[in-house]
């Protein structure tokens, strides 16, 4: 079932990003494609915001196992994107973002999905427990 947009005020952290001339597709909107790429900035940038990401020299880092998305109103360059942040679930070594984006002032998504983060082992790339810091700063976003 197709869910109805969501709207700011159900979100917890916000991000404001911008879009690109090559975002657009030739049917004149941002290439659904980019919507995925919006998703994965707005959280890694939250993440390295409040020090839970270094993907330089951590133990650990996310990979991403799953996107999913649903689009409720064309976005397209020169437009000014909010990503809204929240988590759908926090397990030990996994989680799930759900993410808005918000034309402009907008307070209806454009579009809507999800993001599965897996925190592993830099070098074995198995998954690991997240630490107690990075908890902390998830669990916010509850």
């Amino acid at each position: 079932m197709r869910p109805a947009p969501t709207t700011r005020a159900q979100y917890r952290a916000f991000s404001t990003l911008t879009t690109r001339w090559i975002d657009n597709d030739i049917y004149g909107h941002m290439n659904n494609a980019v919507h995925y790429q919006l998703f994965d900035t707005a959280v890694n940038g939250h993440l390295l915001e409040q020090g839970a990401l270094d993907f330089r020299g951590g133990a650990g880092v996310f990979l991403v196992v799953e996107t999913g998305c649903h689009y409720f109103s064309e976005l397209a360059f020169p437009d000014l994107v909010t990503a809204g942040i929240k988590l759908r679930k926090l397990g030990t070594s996994s989680v799930t973002y759900e993410v808005g984006l918000f034309r402009g002032e907008a307070q209806s998504a454009a579009a809507q999905g999800h993001f599965v983060h897996v925190y592993v082992d830099r070098e074995t790339r198995r998954p690991m427990p997240m630490t107690a810091a990075l908890r902390a700063i998830l669990e916010r976003l509850l």
